[in-house]
Protein backbone atom coordinates (compact mmCIF):
# COMPACT_ATOMS: atom_id res chain seq x y z
CA UNK A 1 0.00 0.00 0.00
CA UNK A 2 1.44 3.95 -0.65
CA UNK A 3 1.57 6.56 2.09
CA UNK A 4 1.83 9.57 0.82
CA UNK A 5 3.62 12.21 3.73
CA UNK A 6 2.98 15.63 2.98
CA UNK A 7 4.20 17.36 5.80
CA UNK A 8 7.60 16.24 7.98
CA UNK A 9 6.81 13.76 10.31
CA UNK A 10 9.59 11.87 12.52
CA UNK A 11 11.23 9.10 11.22
CA UNK A 12 10.37 6.71 14.06
CA UNK A 13 6.56 6.90 12.21
CA UNK A 14 8.09 6.71 9.27
CA UNK A 15 9.88 3.37 9.68
CA UNK A 16 7.10 1.98 11.16
CA UNK A 17 4.88 1.87 8.41
CA UNK A 18 8.34 0.48 5.58
CA UNK A 19 8.19 -1.77 8.42
CA UNK A 20 5.03 -2.98 7.78
CA UNK A 21 5.58 -3.52 4.24
CA UNK A 22 4.04 -0.41 3.08
CA UNK A 23 5.79 2.26 0.18
CA UNK A 24 6.18 5.37 2.02
CA UNK A 25 6.41 8.52 -0.46
CA UNK A 26 7.44 12.03 1.13
CA UNK A 27 6.52 15.18 -0.64
CA UNK A 28 6.98 17.97 1.79
CA UNK A 29 6.45 21.31 -0.96
CA UNK A 30 3.54 19.47 -2.92
CA UNK A 31 0.03 21.76 -3.11
CA UNK A 32 -2.68 22.56 -5.78
CA UNK A 33 -2.96 20.19 -9.05
CA UNK A 34 0.48 18.32 -7.89
CA UNK A 35 -1.23 17.29 -4.91
CA UNK A 36 -4.14 15.96 -6.94
CA UNK A 37 -1.82 14.26 -9.06
CA UNK A 38 0.57 13.09 -6.19
CA UNK A 39 -2.41 11.44 -4.11
CA UNK A 40 -4.29 10.00 -6.96
CA UNK A 41 -2.51 6.55 -6.55
CA UNK A 42 -2.46 6.77 -2.60
CA UNK A 43 -4.00 4.65 -0.01
CA UNK A 44 -3.17 6.78 2.47
CA UNK A 45 -2.29 10.38 3.69
CA UNK A 46 -0.39 11.73 6.59
CA UNK A 47 -0.45 15.37 7.20
CA UNK A 48 0.15 18.33 9.98
CA UNK A 49 -1.29 21.66 9.55
CA UNK A 50 0.59 22.31 6.44
CA UNK A 51 -1.90 20.35 4.01
CA UNK A 52 -5.08 21.87 2.84
CA UNK A 53 -6.85 18.84 2.86
CA UNK A 54 -10.16 19.69 0.90
CA UNK A 55 -12.56 17.99 -0.65
CA UNK A 56 -10.69 18.19 -4.42
CA UNK A 57 -8.30 15.76 -2.58
CA UNK A 58 -10.72 13.22 -1.76
CA UNK A 59 -12.24 13.46 -5.44
CA UNK A 60 -8.92 12.90 -6.59
CA UNK A 61 -8.19 9.75 -4.88
CA UNK A 62 -10.59 6.73 -5.47
CA UNK A 63 -7.94 4.51 -3.39
CA UNK A 64 -7.76 6.36 -0.53
CA UNK A 65 -8.13 4.60 2.68
CA UNK A 66 -7.65 6.69 5.73
CA UNK A 67 -5.71 10.16 6.21
CA UNK A 68 -3.66 10.57 9.22
CA UNK A 69 -3.34 13.78 11.07
CA UNK A 70 0.36 13.76 12.82
CA UNK A 71 -1.46 15.88 15.67
CA UNK A 72 -4.31 16.84 17.31
CA UNK A 73 -6.06 19.63 15.27
CA UNK A 74 -7.96 18.50 11.86
CA UNK A 75 -8.85 22.04 10.73
CA UNK A 76 -7.18 21.60 7.51
CA UNK A 77 -8.76 18.39 6.54
CA UNK A 78 -12.97 18.38 5.58
CA UNK A 79 -14.07 15.68 7.26
CA UNK A 80 -17.35 15.73 5.55
CA UNK A 81 -15.87 15.03 2.61
CA UNK A 82 -13.93 12.11 4.02
CA UNK A 83 -17.13 11.05 5.16
CA UNK A 84 -19.03 11.19 1.60
CA UNK A 85 -15.99 9.33 0.05
CA UNK A 86 -15.70 6.69 2.75
CA UNK A 87 -12.45 8.06 3.56
CA UNK A 88 -11.81 7.43 7.52
CA UNK A 89 -9.96 10.39 9.57
CA UNK A 90 -8.18 10.13 12.51
CA UNK A 91 -5.82 12.30 14.30
CA UNK A 92 -3.17 11.86 17.00
CA UNK A 93 -4.61 13.23 20.32
CA UNK A 94 -2.61 11.81 23.09
CA UNK A 95 0.82 11.55 21.63
CA UNK A 96 1.80 15.67 22.31
CA UNK A 97 -0.95 16.11 24.93
CA UNK A 98 1.76 16.35 28.04
CA UNK A 99 4.10 18.16 25.24
CA UNK A 100 1.11 20.81 24.62
CA UNK A 101 -0.27 20.95 28.48
CA UNK A 102 3.60 21.71 29.87
CA UNK A 103 4.05 24.54 26.85
CA UNK A 104 0.64 25.82 28.60
CA UNK A 105 2.21 25.53 32.26
CA UNK A 106 5.48 27.02 30.60
CA UNK A 107 3.50 30.81 29.05
CA UNK A 108 1.64 30.62 32.02
CA UNK A 109 4.82 31.63 33.94
CA UNK A 110 6.32 33.36 31.19
CA UNK A 111 3.18 35.88 30.91
CA UNK A 112 3.13 35.90 35.12
CA UNK A 113 6.58 36.84 35.87
CA UNK A 114 7.08 38.81 32.13
CA UNK A 115 10.32 36.16 31.38
CA UNK A 116 10.76 37.21 27.86
CA UNK A 117 10.34 40.87 28.14
CA UNK A 118 12.90 41.28 30.96
CA UNK A 119 15.09 38.43 29.15
CA UNK A 120 14.90 41.22 26.29
CA UNK A 121 15.50 44.14 28.27
CA UNK A 122 18.66 42.44 29.45
CA UNK A 123 19.84 41.00 26.60
CA UNK A 124 19.01 44.71 24.81
CA UNK A 125 22.12 45.69 27.74
CA UNK A 126 19.47 47.04 30.24
CA UNK A 127 19.80 45.42 33.78
CA UNK A 128 15.50 46.48 34.40
CA UNK A 129 15.29 44.90 37.81
CA UNK A 130 12.43 47.57 38.98
CA UNK A 131 10.20 47.31 35.81
CA UNK A 132 8.82 43.97 36.70
CA UNK A 133 6.48 42.74 39.59
CA UNK A 134 5.35 39.48 38.66
CA UNK A 135 2.40 37.76 40.06
CA UNK A 136 2.48 34.19 41.81
CA UNK A 137 0.15 31.95 40.79
CA UNK A 138 -0.24 29.71 44.50
CA UNK A 139 -3.67 30.85 45.58
CA UNK A 140 -4.75 31.91 42.64
CA UNK A 141 -7.79 30.87 40.56
CA UNK A 142 -7.25 29.50 37.32
CA UNK A 143 -10.18 29.13 34.49
CA UNK A 144 -9.81 26.46 32.41
CA UNK A 145 -11.86 26.68 28.94
CA UNK A 146 -12.48 23.02 27.79
CA UNK A 147 -11.47 20.03 30.11
CA UNK A 148 -9.99 17.49 27.40
CA UNK A 149 -7.14 15.63 27.30
CA UNK A 150 -4.72 18.76 27.58
CA UNK A 151 -7.06 20.65 29.68
CA UNK A 152 -6.87 17.79 32.35
CA UNK A 153 -3.19 17.98 32.39
CA UNK A 154 -2.72 21.55 32.90
CA UNK A 155 -5.18 21.00 35.45
CA UNK A 156 -3.21 18.23 37.69
CA UNK A 157 0.05 20.41 37.23
CA UNK A 158 -1.58 23.49 38.43
CA UNK A 159 -3.53 22.37 40.89
CA UNK A 160 -0.25 21.07 42.52
CA UNK A 161 1.10 24.34 42.43
CA UNK A 162 -1.81 25.68 44.78
CA UNK A 163 -4.60 26.84 42.52
CA UNK A 164 -7.85 26.81 42.81
CA UNK A 165 -9.41 25.09 39.70
CA UNK A 166 -12.69 26.75 37.89
CA UNK A 167 -13.76 24.58 34.68
CA UNK A 168 -16.28 25.78 32.03
CA UNK A 169 -16.96 23.24 29.51
CA UNK A 170 -20.94 22.41 28.57
CA UNK A 171 -19.84 18.49 27.05
CA UNK A 172 -18.26 16.89 30.64
CA UNK A 173 -20.40 16.11 33.51
CA UNK A 174 -19.65 17.76 37.11
CA UNK A 175 -18.37 14.25 38.63
CA UNK A 176 -15.46 14.72 35.71
CA UNK A 177 -14.50 18.25 37.02
CA UNK A 178 -14.64 17.04 40.69
CA UNK A 179 -12.62 14.21 40.26
CA UNK A 180 -9.65 16.55 39.38
CA UNK A 181 -11.01 18.90 41.90
CA UNK A 182 -12.02 21.55 39.63
CA UNK A 183 -15.90 23.21 39.47
CA UNK A 184 -17.94 22.97 37.00
CA UNK A 185 -19.21 26.56 35.91
CA UNK A 186 -22.03 26.72 33.54
CA UNK A 187 -22.06 30.11 32.30
CA UNK A 188 -18.60 31.31 30.77
CA UNK A 189 -18.79 34.71 31.33
CA UNK A 190 -18.88 33.54 35.15
CA UNK A 191 -16.14 31.09 34.56
CA UNK A 192 -13.90 33.68 33.36
CA UNK A 193 -14.56 36.47 35.77
CA UNK A 194 -13.66 34.03 38.73
CA UNK A 195 -10.47 33.47 37.38
CA UNK A 196 -7.31 35.24 37.81
CA UNK A 197 -5.68 33.02 35.21
CA UNK A 198 -7.65 31.39 32.30
CA UNK A 199 -6.27 28.77 29.86
CA UNK A 200 -7.80 28.01 26.63
CA UNK A 201 -8.24 24.09 25.59
CA UNK A 202 -10.74 23.84 23.12
CA UNK A 203 -10.76 22.76 19.54
CA UNK A 204 -11.76 25.16 16.26
CA UNK A 205 -14.72 24.69 15.59
CA UNK A 206 -18.07 27.01 14.36
CA UNK A 207 -19.68 27.16 17.89
CA UNK A 208 -15.92 27.89 19.30
CA UNK A 209 -14.36 30.74 16.71
CA UNK A 210 -14.15 33.76 18.08
CA UNK A 211 -15.44 32.66 21.60
CA UNK A 212 -12.85 34.78 23.21
CA UNK A 213 -13.46 38.46 22.02
CA UNK A 214 -14.40 42.00 23.69
CA UNK A 215 -16.74 40.78 25.98
CA UNK A 216 -15.27 37.57 27.59
CA UNK A 217 -12.07 39.79 27.68
CA UNK A 218 -13.80 42.29 30.22
CA UNK A 219 -14.55 39.62 32.36
CA UNK A 220 -11.14 38.48 33.00
CA UNK A 221 -10.33 41.67 33.93
CA UNK A 222 -6.96 42.51 35.37
CA UNK A 223 -6.07 38.67 34.38
CA UNK A 224 -3.99 36.56 32.36
CA UNK A 225 -4.94 34.88 28.86
CA UNK A 226 -2.92 32.04 28.01
CA UNK A 227 -4.07 30.02 24.56
CA UNK A 228 -2.28 27.14 23.27
CA UNK A 229 -4.87 25.58 21.83
CA UNK A 230 -5.79 26.59 18.16
CA UNK A 231 -5.73 29.94 16.64
CA UNK A 232 -9.29 31.55 15.68
CA UNK A 233 -10.94 30.71 19.55
CA UNK A 234 -9.80 34.39 20.48
CA UNK A 235 -10.03 37.86 18.86
CA UNK A 236 -6.98 38.92 18.52
CA UNK A 237 -7.13 42.07 17.86
CA UNK A 238 -9.84 42.69 20.88
CA UNK A 239 -7.16 40.71 22.62
CA UNK A 240 -4.67 43.28 21.69
CA UNK A 241 -6.48 46.37 22.57
CA UNK A 242 -7.17 45.16 26.24
CA UNK A 243 -4.04 43.92 27.22
CA UNK A 244 -2.56 47.39 25.82
CA UNK A 245 -5.46 49.32 27.89
CA UNK A 246 -5.09 47.39 31.03
CA UNK A 247 -7.70 45.34 30.90
CA UNK A 248 -6.47 42.35 31.00
CA UNK A 249 -2.91 42.01 32.69
CA UNK A 250 -0.87 40.17 30.16
CA UNK A 251 -1.63 37.25 27.61
CA UNK A 252 0.13 34.39 26.18
CA UNK A 253 -0.42 32.35 22.72
CA UNK A 254 1.33 29.65 20.69
CA UNK A 255 -1.80 29.66 18.04
CA UNK A 256 -3.17 32.18 15.72
CA UNK A 257 -5.87 32.54 13.12
CA UNK A 258 -3.49 33.10 10.36
CA UNK A 259 0.06 31.10 10.68
CA UNK A 260 2.69 32.67 10.02
CA UNK A 261 2.06 35.14 12.59
CA UNK A 262 1.54 38.51 9.70
CA UNK A 263 3.87 41.56 9.90
CA UNK A 264 1.19 43.94 10.58
CA UNK A 265 -0.89 41.81 13.78
CA UNK A 266 -1.43 44.16 16.18
CA UNK A 267 -0.28 41.55 19.08
CA UNK A 268 3.14 42.14 17.96
CA UNK A 269 3.08 45.78 18.83
CA UNK A 270 1.89 45.21 22.75
CA UNK A 271 4.79 44.39 25.11
CA UNK A 272 2.83 42.22 27.78
CA UNK A 273 1.76 39.69 25.32
CA UNK A 274 3.85 36.33 25.33
CA UNK A 275 3.96 35.20 22.00
CA UNK A 276 5.28 31.55 20.43
CA UNK A 277 5.32 30.29 16.82
CA UNK A 278 3.23 27.09 18.16
CA UNK A 279 5.36 25.52 19.94
CA UNK A 280 3.12 23.07 21.78
CA UNK A 281 3.79 20.01 20.00
CA UNK A 282 7.12 20.64 19.62
CA UNK A 283 9.50 18.31 21.86
CA UNK A 284 11.60 15.29 20.48
CA UNK A 285 9.38 13.12 22.48
CA UNK A 286 5.64 14.87 21.27
CA UNK A 287 6.84 13.97 17.66
CA UNK A 288 8.11 11.08 17.82
CA UNK A 289 4.27 9.94 19.67
CA UNK A 290 2.29 11.49 17.30
CA UNK A 291 4.59 10.11 14.11
CA UNK A 292 4.28 6.37 15.64
CA UNK A 293 0.16 6.48 17.13
CA UNK A 294 -0.95 8.31 12.98
CA UNK A 295 1.30 5.73 11.65
CA UNK A 296 -0.59 3.04 13.70
CA UNK A 297 -3.82 4.11 12.31
CA UNK A 298 -2.85 3.73 8.86
CA UNK A 299 -1.76 0.43 9.44
CA UNK A 300 -4.83 -0.91 11.55
CA UNK A 301 -6.48 0.97 8.75
CA UNK A 302 -4.85 -1.07 6.11
CA UNK A 303 -5.13 -4.31 8.12
CA UNK A 304 -8.98 -3.85 8.38
CA UNK A 305 -9.17 -3.38 11.82
CA UNK A 306 -11.04 -0.62 13.75
CA UNK A 307 -8.82 2.72 13.53
CA UNK A 308 -9.37 3.98 17.45
CA UNK A 309 -8.60 7.65 16.71
CA UNK A 310 -10.85 7.75 14.04
CA UNK A 311 -12.81 11.09 14.09
CA UNK A 312 -15.60 10.49 11.28
CA UNK A 313 -15.93 6.57 12.30
CA UNK A 314 -17.29 5.17 15.10
CA UNK A 315 -14.34 4.46 17.53
CA UNK A 316 -13.78 2.74 21.03
CA UNK A 317 -11.62 3.18 24.31
CA UNK A 318 -8.60 1.08 23.33
CA UNK A 319 -9.53 -0.98 27.07
CA UNK A 320 -13.46 -1.94 25.41
CA UNK A 321 -12.22 -2.71 22.61
CA UNK A 322 -11.01 -6.41 22.99
CA UNK A 323 -14.57 -7.16 24.38
CA UNK A 324 -16.65 -5.96 20.98
CA UNK A 325 -13.91 -7.06 18.59
CA UNK A 326 -15.25 -10.51 18.38
CA UNK A 327 -18.62 -8.89 17.87
CA UNK A 328 -17.14 -6.63 15.15
CA UNK A 329 -17.47 -9.57 12.03
CA UNK A 330 -20.51 -10.99 13.88
CA UNK A 331 -22.57 -8.53 13.16
CA UNK A 332 -21.32 -7.73 9.54
CA UNK A 333 -21.70 -11.37 8.94
CA UNK A 334 -25.56 -11.03 10.41
CA UNK A 335 -26.21 -7.96 8.13
CA UNK A 336 -24.93 -9.76 5.14
CA UNK A 337 -26.86 -12.61 5.37
CA UNK A 338 -30.41 -11.11 6.42
CA UNK A 339 -30.07 -8.76 3.42
CA UNK A 340 -28.80 -11.63 1.12
CA UNK A 341 -32.03 -13.44 2.60
CA UNK A 342 -34.58 -10.46 2.33
CA UNK A 343 -36.53 -9.69 -1.01
CA UNK A 344 -37.49 -6.07 -1.78
CA UNK A 345 -35.62 -2.50 -1.13
CA UNK A 346 -34.48 -2.47 2.61
CA UNK A 347 -36.42 0.51 4.70
CA UNK A 348 -35.13 0.09 7.87
CA UNK A 349 -32.18 -1.87 9.76
CA UNK A 350 -32.72 -2.70 13.34
CA UNK A 351 -29.84 -3.93 15.36
CA UNK A 352 -30.51 -5.37 18.89
CA UNK A 353 -28.09 -6.38 21.14
CA UNK A 354 -28.75 -8.98 24.24
CA UNK A 355 -26.95 -9.85 27.09
CA UNK A 356 -23.31 -8.23 28.14
CA UNK A 357 -22.67 -6.59 25.28
CA UNK A 358 -25.13 -4.55 25.44
CA UNK A 359 -23.10 -2.55 28.46
CA UNK A 360 -20.50 -1.82 25.89
CA UNK A 361 -20.21 1.12 23.38
CA UNK A 362 -21.28 -0.74 20.20
CA UNK A 363 -21.48 2.12 17.57
CA UNK A 364 -18.76 0.43 15.94
CA UNK A 365 -20.52 -3.30 15.93
CA UNK A 366 -23.49 -1.12 14.58
CA UNK A 367 -21.21 0.63 12.08
CA UNK A 368 -20.05 -3.01 10.88
CA UNK A 369 -23.56 -4.61 11.01
CA UNK A 370 -24.51 -1.64 8.26
CA UNK A 371 -21.41 -2.17 6.32
CA UNK A 372 -22.67 -6.02 6.22
CA UNK A 373 -26.40 -5.08 5.03
CA UNK A 374 -25.65 -2.70 2.15
CA UNK A 375 -22.57 -4.59 0.79
CA UNK A 376 -24.80 -7.03 -1.17
CA UNK A 377 -26.63 -4.21 -2.65
CA UNK A 378 -23.41 -3.54 -4.21
CA UNK A 379 -22.56 0.32 -2.80
CA UNK A 380 -19.22 1.47 -2.25
CA UNK A 381 -19.49 1.22 1.54
CA UNK A 382 -17.47 1.04 4.72
CA UNK A 383 -17.70 1.85 8.44
CA UNK A 384 -17.36 5.00 8.22
CA UNK A 385 -19.89 6.33 5.49
CA UNK A 386 -22.44 3.10 6.24
CA UNK A 387 -24.68 5.51 8.61
CA UNK A 388 -24.55 8.44 6.24
CA UNK A 389 -25.27 5.80 3.30
CA UNK A 390 -28.47 4.76 5.27
CA UNK A 391 -29.41 8.45 5.68
CA UNK A 392 -29.28 9.37 2.48
CA UNK A 393 -31.15 6.46 1.22
CA UNK A 394 -34.24 6.98 3.86
CA UNK A 395 -33.25 3.63 5.62
CA UNK A 396 -34.39 3.81 9.35
CA UNK A 397 -31.35 2.91 11.76
CA UNK A 398 -32.23 1.79 15.30
CA UNK A 399 -30.36 0.30 17.76
CA UNK A 400 -31.60 -1.64 21.03
CA UNK A 401 -30.10 -3.12 24.25
CA UNK A 402 -31.28 -5.28 27.11
CA UNK A 403 -29.18 -7.17 29.41
CA UNK A 404 -31.98 -10.14 29.16
CA UNK A 405 -31.02 -13.33 27.12
CA UNK A 406 -32.13 -16.57 27.36
CA UNK A 407 -29.73 -18.80 25.74
CA UNK A 408 -26.46 -17.27 25.36
CA UNK A 409 -24.15 -14.99 27.15
CA UNK A 410 -24.57 -12.37 24.13
CA UNK A 411 -26.43 -12.31 21.44
CA UNK A 412 -26.35 -9.79 18.02
CA UNK A 413 -29.49 -9.60 15.87
CA UNK A 414 -29.58 -8.01 12.67
CA UNK A 415 -33.47 -7.13 11.56
CA UNK A 416 -33.87 -6.10 8.02
CA UNK A 417 -37.35 -4.63 6.25
CA UNK A 418 -38.70 -3.73 3.16
CA UNK A 419 -42.06 -2.20 4.08
CA UNK A 420 -43.61 -5.40 3.54
CA UNK A 421 -41.99 -8.20 5.32
CA UNK A 422 -39.07 -8.41 7.93
CA UNK A 423 -35.90 -10.63 8.64
CA UNK A 424 -33.66 -11.36 11.51
CA UNK A 425 -30.56 -12.76 11.61
CA UNK A 426 -28.64 -13.73 15.24
CA UNK A 427 -25.05 -14.17 15.80
CA UNK A 428 -23.00 -14.50 19.29
CA UNK A 429 -19.66 -16.58 20.11
CA UNK A 430 -19.27 -19.45 21.34
CA UNK A 431 -16.45 -19.88 24.00
CA UNK A 432 -15.50 -16.37 23.44
CA UNK A 433 -14.46 -16.38 20.24
CA UNK A 434 -16.01 -18.82 17.77
CA UNK A 435 -18.53 -17.07 15.90
CA UNK A 436 -22.07 -18.60 15.04
CA UNK A 437 -25.09 -17.61 13.58
CA UNK A 438 -27.96 -18.78 15.77
CA UNK A 439 -30.98 -18.06 14.30
CA UNK A 440 -32.32 -17.17 10.82
CA UNK A 441 -35.50 -15.74 11.11
CA UNK A 442 -36.62 -17.54 14.28
CA UNK A 443 -35.01 -21.21 13.15
CA UNK A 444 -32.12 -21.72 15.24
CA UNK A 445 -29.30 -23.12 12.90
CA UNK A 446 -25.80 -22.87 14.86
CA UNK A 447 -24.20 -22.30 11.46
CA UNK A 448 -20.53 -21.40 11.35
CA UNK A 449 -20.48 -18.26 8.87
CA UNK A 450 -18.42 -19.51 5.60
CA UNK A 451 -17.48 -17.90 2.33
CA UNK A 452 -20.20 -19.41 0.38
CA UNK A 453 -23.19 -20.73 1.83
CA UNK A 454 -26.82 -22.06 0.76
CA UNK A 455 -30.01 -21.19 2.95
CA UNK A 456 -32.83 -23.85 2.33
CA UNK A 457 -36.71 -23.52 3.51
CA UNK A 458 -38.37 -26.88 2.46
CA UNK A 459 -41.30 -29.41 3.94
CA UNK A 460 -40.06 -31.24 6.58
CA UNK A 461 -40.22 -34.49 4.78
CA UNK A 462 -37.77 -37.20 4.20
CA UNK A 463 -35.32 -37.16 1.39
CA UNK A 464 -34.93 -33.09 1.03
CA UNK A 465 -31.73 -33.06 2.49
CA UNK A 466 -30.68 -36.11 0.44
CA UNK A 467 -31.89 -34.22 -2.45
CA UNK A 468 -29.95 -31.48 -1.90
CA UNK A 469 -27.06 -33.21 -1.25
CA UNK A 470 -27.00 -35.06 -4.32
CA UNK A 471 -28.04 -31.90 -6.80
CA UNK A 472 -25.17 -30.59 -5.19
CA UNK A 473 -22.36 -33.39 -5.95
CA UNK A 474 -23.79 -33.44 -9.32
CA UNK A 475 -22.41 -30.12 -9.71
CA UNK A 476 -19.50 -30.62 -7.78
CA UNK A 477 -20.11 -28.56 -5.56
CA UNK A 478 -18.70 -30.22 -1.66
CA UNK A 479 -20.72 -29.52 1.73
CA UNK A 480 -18.48 -28.55 4.55
CA UNK A 481 -21.13 -27.84 6.63
CA UNK A 482 -24.81 -28.69 7.33
CA UNK A 483 -27.08 -26.73 9.91
CA UNK A 484 -30.98 -27.57 10.32
CA UNK A 485 -33.76 -26.72 11.75
CA UNK A 486 -37.35 -26.94 11.59
CA UNK A 487 -40.66 -25.47 13.47
CA UNK A 488 -42.82 -28.66 14.27
CA UNK A 489 -42.34 -31.96 12.88
CA UNK A 490 -43.85 -32.04 9.45
CA UNK A 491 -44.32 -28.17 9.59
CA UNK A 492 -41.45 -26.05 7.40
CA UNK A 493 -37.76 -26.24 7.88
CA UNK A 494 -34.84 -24.39 7.26
CA UNK A 495 -31.08 -25.30 6.05
CA UNK A 496 -27.88 -23.90 6.05
CA UNK A 497 -25.18 -25.60 4.11
CA UNK A 498 -21.55 -24.15 3.92
CA UNK A 499 -19.96 -25.00 0.61
CA UNK A 500 -16.68 -25.01 -0.31
CA UNK A 501 -17.58 -23.64 -4.24
CA UNK A 502 -20.57 -21.48 -5.41
CA UNK A 503 -23.65 -22.90 -6.79
CA UNK A 504 -24.20 -22.81 -10.46
CA UNK A 505 -27.77 -21.61 -11.22
CA UNK A 506 -28.68 -24.50 -13.09
CA UNK A 507 -28.49 -26.10 -9.19
CA UNK A 508 -30.63 -23.74 -7.92
CA UNK A 509 -33.25 -24.12 -10.55
CA UNK A 510 -33.35 -28.41 -10.24
CA UNK A 511 -33.72 -27.35 -6.10
CA UNK A 512 -36.47 -25.55 -6.90
CA UNK A 513 -38.19 -27.49 -9.30
CA UNK A 514 -38.94 -29.92 -6.61
CA UNK A 515 -42.01 -29.05 -4.74
CA UNK A 516 -40.65 -29.68 -1.47
CA UNK A 517 -38.17 -27.03 -1.80
CA UNK A 518 -40.03 -23.59 -0.78
CA UNK A 519 -37.06 -21.32 -1.18
CA UNK A 520 -33.37 -21.37 -2.03
CA UNK A 521 -31.07 -18.45 -1.53
CA UNK A 522 -26.97 -18.91 -2.05
CA UNK A 523 -25.54 -16.55 0.43
CA UNK A 524 -21.99 -14.54 -0.53
CA UNK A 525 -19.62 -13.19 2.29
CA UNK A 526 -16.24 -12.21 0.83
CA UNK A 527 -13.45 -13.35 0.97
CA UNK A 528 -12.04 -10.98 4.11
CA UNK A 529 -15.27 -11.23 5.97
CA UNK A 530 -15.36 -15.28 5.86
CA UNK A 531 -11.41 -15.53 7.45
CA UNK A 532 -11.80 -13.04 10.07
CA UNK A 533 -15.60 -15.13 10.73
CA UNK A 534 -13.60 -18.09 10.94
CA UNK A 535 -10.90 -16.75 13.25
Amino acid sequence: MKVLVTDPIADPGLDRLREAGHEVQTDYDVEGDALLDAVSDANALIVRSGTDVSRSVFEAADDLVIVGRAGIGVDNIDIEAATDHGVIVANAPEGNVRAAAEHSVAMTFATARSIPQAHGRLKGGEWAKGAFLGTEVNNKTLTIVGLGRVGQEVAKRLDSLGMDLVVYDPYISEERADRLGAELVDDLHEALGRGDFATIHTPLLPETEGMIGEDELAQLEGGYLINCARGGIVDEDALAEAVDDGVVAGAALDSFAEEPLPDDSPLLDVEDVVLTPHLGASTEAAQENVAVDTAEAVIAAFNGEPVLTALNAPSVDETAFPRIEPYIAVAETAGKVAAQLLDGRITSVEVTYEGDIAEEDVDLVTASALKGVFEPLEWQVNAVNAPRLAEERGIDVTESKTRQTDDFQSIVRVTVNNGDDSLSVEGTLFAGEDPRIVRIDGFRVDAVPYGHMLVARNTDEPGVIGLVGTVLGDHGVNIAGMYNARETQGGEALTVYDLDHDVPDEAIETLLADSRIIEVTEITLDDEAAREAEL
